[in-house]
C-alpha cells in the first residue's frame, strides 16, 4: 500500500470511528434515549436530531432573545438560521464555541442544563461534520488550541446523574514523525555523538535532538565530527558543510503541535526525501570523501595549504577532514565496500536500514520485497547506483515517515477497544520519550512478548525515565510546546524599536542570544526536572537563571533618562580621567625614551649592551603606552551601552546543551552559569527574556498574547477565533502607551473576550518587548496593574499588582495544576480531552499530587492509562465508504 494512500486512511478515519463506535457502543449499552435532561445521555453520541424539532426548539428557548431581529446583540441575528448548511457553517461554528464555553445563554439568563447543552454542541459537531466532509471538514473540536472547551468542572468535578461515561480510547490513526525525530533519524546513520558523561549532565548526549544551526534553521549536517580545519569564518564554514534541512518541515507556532490530525506527507517531500537518502547512502559508504575531494581528507591540513588560498567562503574546498572513521560503519558500508553482489549482504544492508528508519525489523516479507527491489536497480543500473536507489525506497517506507498505531491484531473488547501490542506499543512507548530507536531493553521486550499489557509498560516506563543516560528529549520539547518560550530567535524586531530597549541591535545579536536563552531555559527546565518536587511550581516561581554573559542584558535593568544620563557623565569622567592618566603615562615613556636616546647619541662610546636592552625596553613600554590609549580611545568610540544596569549574574559554571549546531569537535567546556535573579524584578519562566520575548511582536510587547498564554495555559479558559468582521489592530500612536493603545479593545463588542486576557497580560509591562526589566514607559511610569477575572476559582480572582504577585497566585493553584495535567495528556495522548477521559485526568493529577509534583510519575500515569493504551478502529469496508 503507498504512502499516500495509508495517510488518507488514518486521515478518514478519525470521524468515521468516532461516529460508528459510539453509535454501536451507545445502543449496545444505553439504546437511543430523548434528548430531555431527566434521561441519561453519553457525550459524543451520535444524536438523530432534526434542525426544527431541536435545534430551532434550542435556539428560541435560549439565543433567540438576545440575538433577535431587531437590534442583536453583537450584531448577530440568529431569527432565521436554518439547518446547517455550507453558507451559513461559520454562524453555526460561532455558536458552538459559544455553547462550549457556556458564553451562550450567558449565565445570566434562562438556566440550562448540562445535558441540553452539551447535546446542543455535540448536535452541531456532527451536522458540521457532515456537511463539512468534503471541503475540508471541520476539525475546530480537535484544534488543541481549542482543547479547553470542553467543561474543566465537569472533568474535575462530579458529574451529573445523567451523564454516562464509557472506557475511554484514541482512535486507531498514524502519527507523522515531527521533523526533530525525522532529523534525528537521519543524523544516527552517518554521524556519531558522544555518549552520556555523568559528570557533565548538561552537556550534549547521544540522543538529544539535533540543534538548530546559528539562524535557528534545522538542519543534518554531514561529517561534522570529522572537520578539523577550515578556511574561513565560523559562518562562513558553516555554509559550507553538506546539510539538508527538514524536510518533513512544519512551522513551530503557539501551542501543541504533534496531532496526527494535523500533517501528512506530499509528492514533494516524498521527492526531496528521496535525494536525501542518495546523499546518506552515499555518505553510509564512502564517507567525506562522497562530498569532498580526496586532498581534503588528510591529517595534515598544512600539506593542502596552496590548495585553501583565495576567497573559499561557503565552498566545500574551505574544509579539512581527519583521516579518522567516525561515523557508523554498517552493512551498508559493506555492501558497497566488498565486490560483487550477493542476496546475504543485500539483505544486511536491507534489515539494518529499514530498522534504523522504522525502529523495528521487517517481516519477512517486508524483507524479501526491499530485497527485490534493491536486487532489480542494481541489475539495471550497476551495482553502486543500483544500490542507493533500491535502499533509498526503505525512507519512504510508510513506517520510515508515520508512527502506526491502526491495531490490526487483537481481539475487542465489549467497548469496541484493542489494546495496543507488541512493536505498536513498544514504539508508541518510545516516541513518548525519546527520538532515537528503543534500547536494547526495550526492543527485547517486545520481540520476546513482554509488551501486551499494562504493567509491561509501567515497567519500561519507569525504567527509561529512571535511567539518566537514556536521553528524552520529548519530554523537554513537552515544555517548550507548553510554555512557549523558544520563539524568541524567530520573532523579527524592528531595528529602532529592538535598539530603543537597550539590548544589542547591531545584526543577528540579538536573534542569537535568545536562541541561547532557549538553551539556557531547556537546561533550567532541566535542573527542575532532576529534583521532580512540584515542577509545575517551582518553574513558575524559581529564581534561578542558567545564564550567558550576554543575559546580564536581558536580566538587567532599563534606566531612566536620568539614570542613562548620569551613567554617560560618570562614565565620561572615568574615561577623561583613564585618557588622561594613560597620556600621561605616554608622555612620560616617550620623555625617558628620548632622553635615553640623547644619552646614547652624546656618549657613543658608552654605548653598551646593557645600554641597548634598556633602549629596547624604552621603546618597548612607548609601544605598549600608544596600544592602552587607543584602546581606551576606541572603547569610547564603540558607544558602551549606559541605557541598562546590568544584571549582577555569577554563581557556579553549568554545562547547557548548545542552542546551535557545534561543528568539528564542538565546545567541551562550560559557557553558562547557574545564577539567582534579581530579587523583586523575576519570578520564574514567564519573567524571563526567552518566554517574554516569545510572547511579543516586532514593535512592542503583546499583552494580548501573553494574557491568552496564563487564561488558556494555566486557568484553562478558552477563547472564541476572532470574527473575520473585526480588525484586530491597535492604533499606531508611537507617543502612547500599549496599555493606552489598548483601549480600543474594551468596546463593548471586544471586551467580552477581551476582559479574559487583557487584565492577565497587562501586568507584565514591568517588563518591555526585550525583556528587560523597566519602570518607565515613554517616560511615564509603567503600570503593571491586573485582575484575575472568572478563572473558575474564587480564590484566585482578584486584582493583582503586578506580573509577580499573579505568578505567585497562580502558582499556589490547584487549578492551574489541573490544566497543567489537560496539556500534558494532549500532548502524549495527541488529541483533545473528552469527557469520557475525566478518569484518567483525574487519576493523573492525583499521581502528581500524591508524589509531591513529580513528573515522572504524572508521566507514568498518562502513558498506562486506557487513552494511551487503547484504539478503537473501524468496522471492515469503513475506510472505503467515507472515500
Amino acid at each position: 500500500m503507498t504512502v499516500g494512500k495509508q495517510v488518507r486512511q488514518a486521515n478518514s478515519l478519525a470521524f468515521d470511528v468516532h461516529r460508528c463506535v459510539w453509535c454501536a457502543v451507545f445502543c449496545f449499552s444505553f439504546g437511543i434515549m430523548s434528548s430531555t435532561s431527566a434521561e441519561t445521555y453519553t457525550p459524543g453520541q451520535p444524536l438523530e436530531k432534526d434542525f426544527e424539532s431541536f435545534a430551532a426548539a434550542f435556539l428560541a428557548d435560549h439565543c433567540i432573545d438576545c440575538h433577535g431581529e431587531t437590534a442583536p446583540e453583537g450584531d448577530l441575528s440568529l431569527h432565521d438560521l436554518g439547518p446547517v448548511d455550507e453558507i451559513n457553517a461559520g454562524t453555526w461554528r460561532s455558536i458552538w464555541a459559544q455553547v462550549a464555553l457556556k458564553e451562550m445563554p450567558p449565565p445570566d439568563a434562562s438556566e440550562l442544563e448540562v445535558v441540553d447543552r452539551l447535546q446542543f454542541s455535540d448536535w452541531i459537531v456532527g451536522e458540521l461534520s457532515r456537511v463539512m466532509q468534503d471541503k475540508g471538514g471541520f476539525h475546530d473540536h480537535r484544534d488543541p488550541n481549542k482543547g479547553n472547551f470542553v467543561d474543566h468542572e465537569l472533568l474535575f468535578g462530579s458529574l451529573p446523574e445523567e451523564i454516562q461515561l464509557v472506557p475511554t480510547s484514541s482512535l486507531a490513526r498514524i502519527w507523522r514523525v515531527t521533523p526533530q525525530e525525522h532529523i534525528t533519524r537521519l543524523n544516527e546513520l552517518i554521524n556519531t555523538e558522544p555518549e552520556y558523561d555523568p559528570e557533565k549532565p548538561g552537556l550534549r548526549t547521544h540522543g538529544d535532538v539535533v540543534p538548530t544551526n546559528h539562524g535557528g534553521e534545522l538542519k543534518l549536517y554531514f561529517g561534522v565530527d570529522r572537520i578539523i580545519k577550515w578556511q574561513g569564518g565560523t559562518v562562513a564554514y558553516a555554509t559550507s558543510v553538506k546539510s539538508v534541512p527538514a524536510i518533513l518541515s512544519s512551522a513551530r507556532k503557539h501551542g501543541l503541535e504533534n496531532y496526527p490530525d494535523f500533517y501528512t506527507v506530499n509528492s514533494a517531500e516524498a521527492t526531496q526525501i528521496l535525494d536525501v537518502a542518495d546523499d546518506i547512502i552515499r555518505y553510509m559508504a564512502e564517507g567525506p570523501l562522497s562530498i569532498a575531494q580526496p586532498y581534503q581528507i588528510t591529517d595534515d591540513p598544512a600539506s593542502i595549504a596552496d590548495k585553501m588560498v583565495g576567497d573559499l567562503r561557503g565552498l566545500p574546498t574551505s574544509l579539512v577532514y581527519s583521516t579518522k572513521v567516525v561515523r557508523p560503519l554498517t552493512p551498508v558500508y559493506d555492501l558497497m565496500k566488498e565486490d560483487g553482489v550477493t542476496d546475504q549482504r543485500v539483505r544486511r544492508a536491507v534489515e539494518f536500514l529499514f530498522e534504523a528508519l522504522t525502529y523495528r525489523p521487517p517481516t519477512e516479507r517486508e524483507s524479501n520485497q526491499y530485497l527485490q527491489i534493491v536486487n532489480e536497480s542494481i541489475q539495471k543500473l550497476g551495482k553502486e547506483d543500483g544500490a542507493v536507489l533500491g535502499l533509498s525506497s526503505i525512507f519512504l517506507d510508510r513506517d520510515a515517515l508515520f508512527r502506526p498505531e491502526l491495531v490490526e491484531y487483537g481481539s475487542s473488547d465489549p467497548h469496541g477497544r484493542v489494546m495496543l501490542q507488541d512493536w505498536e506499543l513498544g514504539l508508541a512507548v518510545n516516541h513518548a520519550l525519546r527520538y532515537i530507536k528503543p534500547d536494547e531493553a526495550l526492543r527485547m521486550a517486545v520481540l520476546e512478548g513482554r509488551m501486551r499489557t499494562r504493567d509491561d509498560v509501567r515497567r519500561e516506563v519507569q525504567r527509561m525515565l529512571a535511567d539518566d543516560s537514556i536521553r528524552k528529549p520529548r519530554i523537554l520539547q513537552f515544555f517548550r510546546d507548553y510554555f512557549d518560550y523558544d520563539l524568541g530567535g524567530y520573532i523579527c524586531k524592528d531595528n529602532k524599536a529592538l535598539a530603543e530597549t537597550g539590548v544589542n541591535a547591531r545584526g543577528v545579536a540579538h536573534y542569537r542570544a535568545m536562541f541561547d536563552a532557549t538553551a539556557s531555559t531547556d537546561r533550567l527546565v532541566e535542573l527542575i526536572l532532576q529534583e521532580d518536587k512540584d515542577v509545575l511550581k517551582q518553574l513558575l516561581t524559581t529564581d534561578k537563571v542558567v545564564a550567558t554573559k550576554n543575559d546580564q542584558v536581558y536580566f538587567g535593568r532599563k534606566r531612566t533618562k536620568e539614570e542613562t544620563a548620569a551613567a554617560v557623565a560618570e562614565a565620561k569622567r572615568a574615561a577623561d580621567e583613564e585618557t588622561k592618566e594613560a597620556t600621561a603615562a605616554l608622555e612620560l615613556a616617550k620623555k625617558e625614551l628620548t632622553e635615553l636616546e640623547q644619552s646614547m647619541k652624546a656618549n657613543p662610546d658608552e654605548e653598551t649592551a646593557k645600554k641597548q636592552r634598556e633602549l629596547t625596553a624604552k621603546e618597548r613600554a612607548v609601544t605598549a603606552a600608544e596600544k592602552n590609549l587607543a584602546a581606551l580611545k576606541k572603547q569610547r568610540r564603540d558607544n558602551e551601552n549606559h541605557s541598562v544596569a546590568e544584571a549582577e549574574l555569577s554563581g557556579p559554571n553549568i554545562f547547557a546543551r548548545v542552542s546551535r549546531r557545534s561543528f568539528g569537535a564542538g565546545s567541551m567546556k562550560p559557557e553558562r552559569v547557574l545564577a539567582t535573579a534579581p530579587e523583586g524584578q523575576r519570578l520564574g519562566i514567564l519573567t524571563h527574556p526567552s518566554w517574554l520575548v516569545s510572547h511579543s511582536d516586532a514593535m512592542d510587547n503583546h499583552a494580548i498574547l501573553r494574557g491568552r498564554w496564563i487564561r488558556e495555559r494555566l486557568l484553562g479558559g478558552g477563547i472564541p477565533d476572532v470574527p473575520i468582521t473585526v480588525d484586530a489592530m491597535l492604533p499606531d500612536e508611537p507617543h502612547s502607551t500599549l496599555r493606552e493603545r489598548m483601549r480600543v479593545t474594551r468596546e463593548t463588542y471586544c471586551w467580552t473576550c477581551h476582559e479574559k486576557m487583557d487584565p492577565l497580560g497587562l501586568p507584565f509591562e514591568m517588563y518591555n518587548h526585550a525583556g528587560l526589566y523597566r519602570t518607565l514607559e515613554l517616560d511615564k511610569p509603567v503600570e503593571t496593574t491586573g485582575e484575575i477575572i472568572d478563572s473558575g476559582d474564587p480564590e484566585l480572582d482578584g486584582e493583582v499588582t503586578d506580573a509577580i504577585e499573579m505568578i505567585q497566585k497562580l502558582a499556589e493553584s490547584e487549578r492551574a495544576e489541573q490544566v497543567f495535567v489537560r496539556h500534558a495528556f494532549r500532548f502524549w495522548m495527541g488529541r483533545n480531552e473528552t469527557l469520557h477521559d475525566a478518569p484518567v485526568l483525574q487519576d493523573a493529577h492525583r499521581a502528581y499530587k500524591e508524589s509531591g509534583g513529580s513528573m515522572k510519575a504524572l508521566i507514568t500515569s498518562l502513558l498506562t492509562s486506557d487513552a494511551f493504551l487503547y484504539r478503537t478502529r473501524s468496522e471492515p469496508g469503513m475506510l472505503a465508504e467515507s472515500r
